[in-house]
């Protein structure tokens, strides 16, 4: 088990967690996308350590958590 892939698992989930106690006290739209992208990256880091992260896999759920920063960046940047 690479140790990296073992940290960056961990980090986005705390990033996870934190952008949802965002989102609950400040209704803050932004942090409700940061925190759904995180958890995609936390969904493909726990599919590598599980062995089943394929590029087919990993490919798209990464880039959907690229695209849910981009999302929230622009409705934020519209309000």
């Amino acid at each position: 088990m690479d140790p990296v892939t073992v940290m960056n698992l961990l980090f986005d989930l705390v990033i996870f967690l934190l952008g949802l106690f965002v989102y609950k006290g400040r209704k803050s739209v932004l942090a409700l996308w940061v925190a759904v992208a995180f958890c995609l990256f936390a969904i493909s880091y726990a599919l590598t350590i599980a062995g089943v992260g394929s590029s087919l896999i990993l490919i798209p759920i990464r880039a959907l958590g690229y695209l849910s920063v981009i999302v929230g960046l622009l409705l934020q940047r519209t309000h």
